[in-house]
C-alpha cells in the first residue's frame, strides 16, 4: 500500500474509530510499531483477511476517485470502515500516528518500507 492510500484510510477509518474511543492521538508511528501491529494482525486470521480485503478496496477506491465517481467512493468508504473495525484499534492507532510523518523525510521512507511487511499478509496480490 502506498502512503497516499494509507492517508486515505486514515481519513476514512482512524479518525472515526478514535473519536468513538475518545482517545488522544498517539505518538508518531515507528517502524517497530508497524512490525508489532503487523504481527498482531497476522496472528489473527479474521484480521488478516479483513486487511487483505481492505487492501483490495483501496485499489477500487483509487479507481473510483480517478473516475470521479463519488457515489462509488462513498460505498467503498462504508465497506472500508466496516473492515477497519474488524482489523482493530491497533491498526487505526497506527494510521493515526502517520499524521505526524513527512513521507518524503528519511523517517517517512523508513515507515513506508516498514509497511511492506503488511504486503506479506496478502500473498495473492
Amino acid at each position: 500500500m502506498n502512503f497516499k492510500l494509507l492517508a486515505a484510510i486514515f481519513a476514512l477509518v482512524a479518525l472515526p474509530l478514535l473519536a468513538q474511543a475518545q482517545q488522544k492521538p498517539p505518538a508518531k508511528t515507528t517502524p517497530a510499531e508497524v512490525e508489532r501491529v503487523a504481527k498482531l494482525i497476522a496472528a489473527d486470521k479474521t484480521k488478516a483477511q479483513a486487511y487483505c480485503d481492505l487492501d483490495k478496496l483501496n485499489d477500487e477506491m483509487e479507481q473510483a476517485q480517478q473516475k470521479k465517481d463519488d457515489k462509488k467512493v462513498q460505498e467503498i468508504a462504508k465497506r472500508v470502515e466496516e473492515l477497519a473495525k474488524k482489523i482493530g484499534a491497533e491498526y487505526a492507532t497506527l494510521l493515526t500516528g502517520l499524521e505526524q510523518i513527512d513521507p518524503n523525510s528519511k523517517e517517512g521512507e523508513q515507515i513506508i518500507a516498514a509497511f511492506q511487511v503488511f504486503d506479506k499478509l496478502c500473498p495473492a496480490k
